[in-house]
């Protein structure tokens, strides 16, 4: 039977039925949501107005952070409703949009990382021409091309699953997966399994090779050169690789679960993992590098001290 002339919403079968245990997850998931929201709009505001931020390096923090924005919006709100809710149906265009969302916030996030990782290969290998290879002007023109191309991308990837004729209206999930609503067509899906695999590649390998590249030469610097030379490349680069890390479990992850059987694996497992990478990488990253790196650190203390004595001046004016 073919329903997607007359399909109109999914079912998501991820939940869980709680009881009143309900309004504890919703407060939880809203303090996880605020935290997510106020440390990253902290660090994008003090790079933006501090010019000695405006650095290749700080540009691409900035457009990390704005991706954690970006992706856990697309969660967060979404979730709060159906904790709340008995009744968990999406609506089919809403659904897709929320799979756009996804789509474009691991892209981003992938080619984010990865040119963050050639940026340091450039500071640390190639410190002379660092200035003409990579200068703020050229780091925003990547920027706008590392957007601009994930959300190219993804729009294909989008209408190739919009035209298929759909068959089921089920999906086993907290939020709405791409390749789940691929598993429910009647229709020839060949041209979305290519695509699909095509896309692993641009998304994942290639942005791969580039940081093995990067910190294969980083490494190679490291151990010929001076103590004070491995120290800086540890601070600048650890955060880097401890997301990317972080990342690429969260993702390995939910790729496994949409395409193989997870029935053995614990139902709470299963949840966690499947929010992991929506919900720990936004809240890892701005604690990261917020912290570890120096200049930044400097710069938010910076922001939040000068406040203090202003707000007190105006209180006794007052």
């Amino acid at each position: 039977m073919r329903l997607n002339s007359t399909l109109s919403y999914f079912i998501l079968e991820g939940y869980l039925h709680v009881g009143t245990l309900r309004y504890l997850y919703f407060m939880l998931t809203a303090v996880t949501y605020i935290s997510i929201v106020l440390s990253n709009v902290l660090l994008v505001v003090v790079i933006c107005v501090n010019r000695s931020l405006h650095e290749p390096m700080y540009l691409f923090l900035c457009s990390l952070f704005v991706n954690e924005l970006y992706g856990s919006t697309g969660l967060f709100p979404f979730l709060l409703l159906h904790i709340l809710s008995d009744s968990h149906t999406v609506s089919v265009p809403f659904c897709f949009l929320q799979v756009f969302c996804f789509f474009t916030y691991a892209n981003v996030e992938f080619y984010n990382l990865s040119i963050m990782s050639y940026d340091r290969y450039l500071a640390i290998c190639c410190p002379l021409q660092y200035n003409t290879r990579m200068s703020s002007n050229k780091a925003f023109i990547v920027i706008i091309f590392i957007w601009f191309y994930s959300v190219v991308k993804c729009l294909i990837t989008l209408s190739l699953s919009i035209r298929l004729t759909l068959c089921g209206n089920r999906l086993n999930s907290l939020y709405c997966h791409n390749y789940l609503v691929v598993k429910l067509a009647c229709s020839d899906t060949t041209v979305n399994n290519i695509y699909g695999l095509f896309g692993v590649v641009l998304t994942v390998l290639v942005p791969l090779l580039l940081i093995l590249f990067s910190y294969m030469k980083i490494l190679k610097v490291c151990f010929s050169g001076s103590k004070h030379m491995r120290q800086k490349a540890v601070s600048t680069c650890s955060p880097q690789l401890v997301s990317l890390l972080n990342f690429s479990f969260g993702c390995s992850f939910e790729i496994l679960q949409s395409r193989f059987d997870m029935s053995s694996v614990p139902t709470v497992l299963r949840i966690v993992l499947s929010l992991y990478f929506l919900v720990i990488q936004p809240l890892l990253n701005p604690l990261m590098f917020g912290m570890q790196m120096s200049k930044l650190r400097n710069a938010w203390k910076r922001v939040l001290c000068d406040r203090k004595p202003t707000d007190a001046k105006n209180h006794e004016s007052q």
